[in-house]
């Protein structure tokens, strides 16, 4: 997250805002924060999430959104622009937000990695119907997730070569390893 804006604004004020802005700003509690810009492996890595999902939900009713369609967390305090998201809900093409992703994926980098790890975990882990949490470094080979089981408690993880981490949301299924994940970033997997 960036710089946060000096005055604070109600949630109708944030969509109104942000639906000019010429950058995008994340929004809590009342407060937006301008967000930076990210680098190439950071997009390729997030492009590769999007395009496996993307692929997985096509003609599921599904949708994968990549990095320019926020989230609506805590009944609207706050609106994040998750990297990856797949979510099932119906489909719309005014829609400006989404409410119930299945999986929502961040990509690590050095100035967003704590407020992605702390900040945005807790406030992800409190949707109803999220099921997976991904957060896969920029840095270096690494990926650590969250699944919810089917008694509702989060489970941590990482993703070791080799192994798949299988998805399904709704209908969509997809399998993703550190080769998809990683391909083209100029990161070797082992």
């Amino acid at each position: 997250m960036g710089h946060p804006q000096r005055e604070w604004l109600d949630e109708r004020e944030y969509l109104a805002r942000e639906a000019v802005a010429a950058e995008r700003h994340e929004y809590v509690g009342g407060v937006a924060y301008a967000m930076a810009g990210a680098g190439e492996r950071h997009n390729r890595i997030a492009g590769n999430l999007f395009a496996a999902l993307r692929a997985a939900a096509r003609g599921t009713g599904c949708g994968a959104y990549i990095s320019d369609m926020k989230l609506r967390v805590a009944g609207g305090r706050a609106y994040y622009y998750p990297d990856v998201m797949l979510s099932c809900e119906p489909a719309s093409p005014e829609a400006i937000f989404k409410d119930a992703p299945c999986l929502v994926a961040e990509v690590l980098s050095p100035s967003t990695a704590a407020v992605d790890m702390r900040e945005k975990l807790q406030a992800y882990c409190a949707i109803e119907s999220l099921r997976y949490y991904l957060l896969v470094d920029s840095e270096r080979v690494a990926v650590g997730y969250r699944v919810r089981a089917a008694n509702g408690e989060w489970l941590a993880a990482t993703l070791d070569p080799g192994e798949r981490l299988e998805i399904e949301c709704g209908p969509a299924r997809a399998s993703l390893g550190l080769g998809e994940i990683y391909e083209d970033s100029g990161l070797a997997v082992a």
